[in-house]
């Protein structure tokens, strides 16, 4: 076999291997911004089958692009302490701030979760959701170019005992429950209440608040989570959003070993 063909071979093989594998698992993220990766990581280091789906080519959600082009961000002292779990060096400004380069927080999460076990499919969007019984029981997933070329092509299905929508600001998943399945999600008006202006002390404390399960089998973490119950957004300080994935895999853990 010439080299070329071995290198082909390989990846179709292995790749082929990793997807056939992920078909069935305990909990599917659907973006991979910083809540979802941790919330990835801590299951998946906890024992349970991860898989994370992200639209576009890199990983990361909004972090990389730190303030504005300005590629650091800022995390609060408590929250540091989950970047520091993934090795990820932080710098103390004072009066309970830190801050870190926002490339290297983004590739941190990315690389701890895969460590941990967490499998991450890029470039990949999920359409819809599963539904049985009354129960979210997994995505359905196609080529996020296939969805850009608007190519007529049927996707596939992963079934999944959790789907966390960390989408973010449009709460792509949660939106599909609501508005194909008709549910009455855990919100004070049964659904998306929608994301309110800028008001960063707030909104981080809403952030995690408002990480919950919202409908038997669905939940919502990170901006996904204030965007449903109507938080308001908080710009390039991610603290909330770390601890809103962690404060949603001792959730999902709970109930998947009930």
């Amino acid at each position: 076999m010439v080299m070329e063909e071995q290198i082909s071979s390989a990846i179709v093989r292995s790749f082929f291997k990793k997807l056939e594998s992920n078909l069935a698992v305990d909990v599917a993220v659907v973006g991979a911004g910083p809540s979802g990766l941790v919330a990835a990581r801590d299951l998946a280091k906890a024992g349970f089958k991860v898989a994370v789906y992200e639209s576009k080519l890199a990983p990361g959600g909004g972090v990389w692009g730190g303030g504005m082009l300005m590629n650091e961000v800022v995390v609060q002292d408590d929250a540091a302490e989950i970047l520091h779990d993934f090795d990820i060096t932080t710098v103390p400004l004072g009066n309970g701030y830190q801050t870190l380069d926002s490339v290297e927080m983004a590739a941190g999460l990315i690389f701890g979760a895969r460590k941990a076990g967490a499998i991450i499919f890029n470039t990949v969007c999920v359409e819809d959701i599963v539904f049985h019984d009354s129960v979210v029981s997994g995505v359905v997933i196609n080529w996020n170019p296939v969805r850009r070329l608007d190519m007529h092509v049927d996707p596939i299905v992963v079934t999944a005992r959790a789907v966390v929508d960390g989408t973010g600001h449009p709460s792509e998943i949660v939106q599909k429950a609501v508005n194909k399945a008709g549910v009455k999600i855990d919100s004070p008006s049964g659904g998306i209440l929608g994301e309110k202006p800028m008001w960063m002390e707030d909104g981080e404390r809403t952030t995690v608040e408002n990480t919950k399960r919202l409908f038997p089998g669905l939940y919502a973490s990170g901006m996904a989570a204030n965007n449903v119950q109507g938080g308001f957004r908080m710009g390039p300080i991610f603290g909330g959003m770390l601890k809103s994935g962690r404060k949603l895999a001792r959730i999902i853990a709970e109930d998947l070993k009930r």
